[in-house]
Formats: structure tokens, sequence, C-alpha cells
């Protein structure tokens, strides 16, 4: 593994991307965008949606609906256009994941070879996972404590199983199910056999195409 810069950013869980110019500790409701991390009555929660409303007799009000980052919550919020917000300032780091364990998932920080151990529920498609697999962390500064994990959203993996395939059947559109080397069941085009490589989208768990060895 070669040495991962450390980028600081919001963390956005819809876009998958840090955004390094934007390194801010307060903002208010103009800067908000979907995916964006923020701290709410001691909580921290993702922007699904936003929008604003405006109306000729009263001030314009800015809404969200939030998804809980360290809770399971969802939650709607409404603010006065132009009203604070506090955002969270993250580091995004590469890992590389170990095993898991009755403890939870055993990450490497590929900079200092530190270990961390992650529950399930804080990263992203853990069905995915095998080992030697690179994971982008993310760390809030504030408490410099890990809050969230994700697989790159393409990897490619090994069909272990799957029902025998149908030579020349490349115009349908069905699928079937397969096993992959993680022990995920995917769909797959019917074409598709036993023992080859394919390319899968982790945010879905779609097929994306087969991947010659």
């Amino acid at each position: 593994m070669g040495n991962v810069k450390a980028e600081t950013c919001f963390l956005t869980l819809m876009p998958y991307i840090c955004q390094p110019k934007i390194i801010v500790i307060m903002a208010t409701t103009s800067d908000i965008s979907r995916g964006m991390i923020l701290k709410l009555d001691g909580s921290l929660y993702s922007i699904v949606e936003f929008g604003e409303n405006k109306t000729a007799r009263a001030a314009a009000k800015v809404w969200a609906k939030l998804k809980g980052v360290d809770n399971k919550r969802s939650i709607e919020k409404t603010w006065n256009s132009g009203e604070t917000v506090y955002p969270i300032r993250v580091e995004k780091k590469a890992f590389q994941f170990l095993y898991k364990d009755e403890s939870g998932y055993n990450l490497m920080n590929n900079e200092n070879f530190e270990q961390i151990i992650l529950a399930e529920e804080l990263i992203d498609s853990p069905q995915f996972l095998k080992e030697g697999a690179e994971v982008s962390v993310f760390i809030n500064t504030e408490t410099e404590l890990p809050i969230g994990a994700e697989l790159p959203e393409k990897i490619v993996v090994l069909i272990t199983y799957c029902e025998p395939g149908i030579r020349g059947d490349t115009a349908t559109r069905a699928t079937k199910p397969a096993t992959i080397d993680t022990g995920a069941i995917v769909n797959v085009p019917l074409f598709v056999e036993e023992g080859e490589m394919i390319r899968i989208n982790t945010k879905t768990g779609d097929y994306v195409e087969r991947v010659k060895e």
C-alpha cells in the first residue's frame, strides 16, 4: 500500500467524495447540501433532502430531511433562511480491512498501521468486504473518533457459485442469483458463469460488467 494523503472535508454520504474547499465549523442554511453531516442536539445527521419555502407574507424557511449517522433516527428540521448550522469537519483516511470477529470489523490505517474496530452499522455495504480490501474511514475531527466507513464505489469480485450460464444470451435483461467470494449474493446476467470475475457497484449491489483476468 502506498502513502495516502488525508483529506479534510465535510462528510458527504451521497456523492462519496471529499470537498476540501469547504472547510468551516459554522455555516448558514445557504451552505446546506445533500449529504452534508450536521450536528443537531448532540447527535450527527446526514442531509438526505432539503429545500426552501418562500411566501410573500413570511420569512423564507429552509427545511431538510435528515438521517442519523450515530443513531437510527430519521427526522425533519426547519430553519429560518440564513440561520447558523453546524457541519462536522472530518478527515477521510485509507484503511485496510483485516478480518471480522466478535468485536466487529478490524481495520488498519495504511499510514501508521494503527488498528481500529468498527461496528457493522458504521460501514456502508459491509457484505462486500473481503480481507485486504481498501476502505475509506471518516474521522470526526472534534472527537478523533471514526463515524463511518465506505468501500470504493466499484470493486471486482469472484463468482463462487451460480447456475450454469446460457451461451449467447446477451440480449435479454433476465438475471439469476450468484454467490460471490465475500459470501454475498448478487444478481447477474444469465450468461455469466461460475468462476468468472465481475465488477459490481457497492452502493447499489448491481452487476456492472465481466472482468477479464
